[in-house]
């Protein structure tokens, strides 16, 4: 049996080697995405998973850890696109929490749904707090669940439908996010919220024309807030976010 300073000395030696091998892995990635955006190639194209053989010793841990790489390649390359946080706005039903969820996993980024920290700040459904507090008071709650973003990083951050209608939010989102706008017509808005229990603007209202009207009345605030716009109609959710991503990295490049 071999001395304990002994086998921390390989320890130590093993333990250089791996963070030489880590920093090489990352460089790699940073190097794999800044060649898809100069080539014009697919910026969330997958990249191949390293299987691990199961008759390894410790095979579980290994996938752990392979895990974990996967995901810090995935936060160097959205780094090498853009250094800020991303704030999907949009009427209800333009897709903001499907792009958010998928740009989650492509990118490993934090999600945040400022409908669903009011939901967990005040122990209510939203229907329930309109229902109960009013709108004034609802908007209220989502002022302050946006400000508390003020050190929120590498994150995709979904708002309400009528988070921008306060400026004061707008300004609060723009210090650390680029603002992108996601529309659709009131007829796919629709199509894609009838079903919905979770929209009071919309009760007894649930009509293309009521649609049509309170976007019209909102349009002003979201285009004034946008830095990116992005049509959903008719597109999947990997179309919208490659021309969200091209974006947003063209917006870095002209800094």
């Amino acid at each position: 049996m071999r001395e304990l300073n002994e086998i921390n000395q390989d320890l130590d030696l093993c333990n250089q080697k791996i963070l030489e091998l880590l920093n090489q892995h990352l460089s790699l990635k940073a190097e794999a995405m800044n060649t898809k955006k100069a080539r014009n190639l697919s910026l969330l194209l997958p990249e191949q998973k390293i299987s691990v053989p199961k008759d390894i010793p410790y095979d579980e841990e290994v996938q752990d850890v392979l895990t974990a790489l996967e995901s810090a390649g995935k936060r160097v390359g959205s780094k090498c696109l853009f250094d800020t946080n991303i704030a999907l706005i949009g009427f209800m039903g333009t897709g903001k929490s499907t792009i958010s969820g998928y740009l989650k996993d492509m990118l490993a980024l934090k999600e945040v749904d400022v409908d669903a920290m009011i939901v967990k700040n005040e122990n209510m459904a939203i229907k329930d707090i309109f229902a109960k507090h009013g709108e004034e008071y609802f908007r209220t709650c989502e002022s302050e669940a946006i400000l508390s973003l003020k050190d929120c990083k590498q994150s995709v951050i979904s708002c309400g439908g009528g988070a921008v209608i306060r400026e004061e939010n707008v300004t609060n989102l723009k210090k650390t996010s680029q603002i992108v706008l996601l529309t659709a017509s009131p007829e796919t808005i629709l199509s894609r919220v009838k079903e919905s229990e979770e929209r009071p603007i919309l009760n007894g209202n649930m009509n293309v024309d009521f649609i049509k009207e309170l976007m019209a009345k909102r349009a002003d605030y979201y285009y004034k807030a946008a830095d990116v716009i992005i049509e959903t109609d008719h597109k999947d959710v990997s179309q919208i976010c490659e021309e969200l991503l091209a974006a947003l990295t063209g917006l870095k490049d002209e800094v």
